[in-house]
């Protein structure tokens, strides 16, 4: 079954390319810098309540005729939470498939981007640096490879999966010694491998004097009213809240890193962990997946491909992709957030799947692109 379903991603990412030739993965990405929203034009809910300002579809100029086709998708696809934030208001929010708005949802990968925003916010106050080794932090022998082997991995290899770990081994999830082992140097290839990415929290773990849950909570949860906790599921920690927690934290990122007055993030680091973080695939920054490059690469596949990531959505596209299409999509061209929830729509695939341009088929029947 598994080999059903990456045959049909494969054909998904080839049909969806400018061309169906694997690339030339020297070919430098051409990077746009999209318009930020001000903080003076954006709308942000108050923390510790359920109040959330709201703006309607026919302000917006939307095609309102088209919603029911959206949310028919939407239903049938086994989406359980839906919300569209224009500017910070809520524009259109749905619960389907017996699901309510207080329920907790598994954001799988998309939570990557938590831990990628917690880790800038680490190094901005001084407590890591991207370029130390990890080994500095974990110790020696945290890998099954020679200490000077080890010694070349940093945390920035960590965030952008570029740690030239195996990823033959039988399970990229594990994080024990022994399957985290040589295959290249690091920054010579690119690879979707979990464990060296799990590995980020216990760094920083060991960084932060209070340790990284405690942090998190401090310097990002509390601050922007999100709820929500993070769940050890074997080796992997996914974090579970509720789709308006989700869209709380796209909202922090469309408005570069600052809650209402107060800055979490300087907007350089935001900008620069949303920009394509090395040559091997541009459509991925720190943790990060970037729409509207030259060719991407894909989880569990070791090819190229040609074309943007998602083509049927806008160019300047950021997202938070998880396992069983769990979406955070932040477009600053458009002021939007868009949160998606719930189960697969068909295979349980990493990250990006073919779900995203067919639900960007139907986002834009409404948006009248």
């Amino acid at each position: 079954m598994k080999a059903i379903y990456l045959f049909c991603l494969i054909v998904f990412s080839l049909s969806c390319s400018s061309s169906t030739d694997f690339v030339d993965e020297t070919e430098n990405p051409t990077e746009e810098t999209p318009e930020t929203p001000t903080n003076s034009t954006l709308y942000f809910p108050p923390i510790n309540s359920e109040n959330w300002d709201t703006a309607t579809p026919e302000s917006l100029g939307w095609h309102t005729e088209n919603i029911d086709v959206l949310e028919e998708f939407l239903e049938q696809s086994g989406t359980k939470a839906f919300i569209i934030l224009s500017k910070g208001k809520i524009i259109l929010e749905k619960y389907y498939n017996n699901s309510e708005a207080s329920d907790n949802l598994p954001w799988n990968s998309a939570g990557k981007i938590l831990t990628a925003f917690s880790t800038l916010q680490a190094a901005e106050n001084n407590l890591i640096h991207l370029d130390d080794p990890t080994t500095n932090y974990l110790g020696a022998a945290w890998t099954n490879m020679t200490p000077e082997q080890e010694q070349n991995i940093t945390i920035r290899h960590q965030m952008t999966m570029t740690s030239g770990g195996d990823f033959t081994v039988e399970n990229t999830s594990c994080t024990d010694p022994e399957c985290l082992n040589y295959l290249n140097d690091p920054d010579t290839n690119w690879y979707y491998h979990n464990a060296f990415y799990s590995l980020l929290q216990p760094v920083l773990n060991n960084a932060i004097p209070d340790g990284f849950d405690s942090y998190f909570e401090t310097n990002l949860k509390n601050k922007i009213g999100m709820n929500g906790a993070w769940i050890q599921l074997g080796y992997v920690r996914v974090y579970f809240s509720t789709a308006r927690s989700m869209a709380r934290f796209g909202l922090l990122n469309l408005s570069k890193g600052i809650w209402n007055t107060e800055e979490l993030l300087s907007a350089e680091l935001v900008t620069e962990s949303q920009t394509s973080s090395q040559e091997l695939n541009p459509a991925y920054g720190y943790l990060w997946w970037l729409n509207g490059k030259s060719n991407y690469k894909l989880p569990t596949l070791n090819a190229t491909f040609n074309g943007e990531l998602i083509p049927n959505a806008p160019a300047d596209l950021v997202a938070g992709l998880g396992k069983n299409d769990q979406k955070l999509y932040v477009v600053p061209s458009k002021d939007l957030v868009i949160v998606r929830m719930g189960d697969a729509s068909d295979a349980e695939l990493q990250g990006p799947s073919g779900y995203d341009n067919e639900l960007w088929e139907k986002l834009n029947l409404v948006f009248g692109d």
